[in-house]
């Protein structure tokens, strides 16, 4: 099998020593191939790593989502781990200049989707480090459910947040680095991306010859993370997005479901996928130690599936099958990055009208 190296191996392997004093941005997915985290090996590399920063989870990956881990000391090195989760602006901007880094080096996996948290991340550092005079620096990494397809509608500024800053479809296939240099036409800081060596876009993980690390802690598997970019829309109704289970947005389903549920979504005939009747008792979070009634969404075929259109499909099969149980919430519109899909839901209109066919990644592409 051909090994992808990341931006990380690649740094490590000659260093930087132009940089001055860096903050380095990451998490657990921040690895070596011999999971070496990135901190001690930039360290024992000789790049002058000061500080660390932490995104949404934390720097182990202990917290859930809509959490962090707080400032700390990462024990491994010693240094000062100081939480970005819910800071922007300039609270954001204090945060970073208070630890006298010149650089800001992004080290951290992202899966795919537009509304994982990560690259906003990312996005409000990179504002930060323009503001301040910083460099900034990302270490690539493959997009883990490829980079070959793009799906889903782009978001519009109107519904920027927290789950969506830039203009991306909801699968956008690009890597943190193409996004980088795609959203710093409008932000204008000295970046600086190294790209990897070996990655293919039509590549899954695992074609990459790299450990998977659980990228936080909701998203377990590759397969979690292919489903991901459609049954996380589950979050903005009053579904279960498999959250508190093993398996978590493989399993979705509703407390209101019945068998006709699966059988609805099989006769759909959707590509690449298949849908098991199946029951499942979240632990936490929504419908919590309830019975639920769902599916858990088997992957077929890679290249045929197509998560966003597979997402939308169950919501428009729960809304139709059980109209006076189903209900959106406001954060629907946010990861859908615009109204229309609440809307046609609510309305009882077909969605999938909105999905159009997937096409190729659209921004500053550096992969063939």
């Amino acid at each position: 099998m051909d090994r992808v190296r990341t931006g990380l191996e690649l740094l490590v392997s000659a260093p930087e020593a132009r940089w001055g004093r860096v903050g380095l941005v990451t998490n657990p997915t921040g690895v070596l191939p011999d999971l070496t985290a990135a901190a001690p090996a930039l360290l024992a590399a000789g790049v002058p790593v000061t500080t660390v920063f932490s995104p949404e989870h934390g720097l182990r990956g202990t917290a859930q989502a809509g959490g962090g881990e707080g400032d700390t000391v990462d024990p491994v090195t010693g240094l000062p781990v100081l939480d970005t989760y819910r800071r922007t602006g300039g609270d954001l901007d204090a945060l970073v200049a208070s630890s006298g880094v010149d650089a800001l080096v992004f080290d951290v996996c992202d899966v795919g989707a537009r509304f994982y948290t990560y690259v906003w991340t990312m996005y409000d550092l990179m504002g930060s480090a323009a503001r301040l005079g910083l460099r900034f620096v990302v270490l690539d990494r493959p997009n883990p459910i490829g980079g070959a397809v793009a799906e889903g509608p782009v978001l519009d500024p109107a519904y920027a947040s927290f789950v969506g800053r830039a203009a991306l479809p909801v699968r956008h296939g690009l890597t943190p680095g193409e996004i980088a240099l795609s959203v710093n036409r409008a932000i204008g800081v000295e970046l600086e991306v190294v790209p990897m060596e070996g990655w293919r876009r039509q590549w899954h993980f695992d074609r990459t010859g790299l450990p998977w690390v659980m990228p936080s802690a909701n998203m377990p598997t590759l397969d979690t993370a292919l489903v991901y970019p459609g049954t996380g829309l589950l979050e903005g109704v009053n579904a279960a997005e498999g959250r508190g289970t093993t398996r978590p947005f493989e399993l979705v389903g509703a407390p209101y479901a019945d068998g006709r549920f699966a059988a609805a979504l099989n006769d759909l005939g959707l590509p690449g996928v298949r849908f098991r009747d199946t029951w499942f008792t979240p632990t936490f979070g929504r419908h919590a130690s309830v019975v639920v009634r769902g599916v858990q969404v088997h992957v077929t075929d890679r290249a045929a599936f197509r998560p966003v259109l597979t997402g939308v499909s169950v919501l428009h099969v729960l809304r139709t099958l059980y109209p006076g149980d189903f209900a959106c919430e406001p954060f629907l519109d946010l990861l859908w990055g615009s109204a229309s899909l609440r809307e046609h839901l609510e309305a009882g209109r077909d969605p999938r009208r909105l999905c159009s066919p997937p096409g190729p990644p659209q921004g500053e592409l550096l992969y063939g």
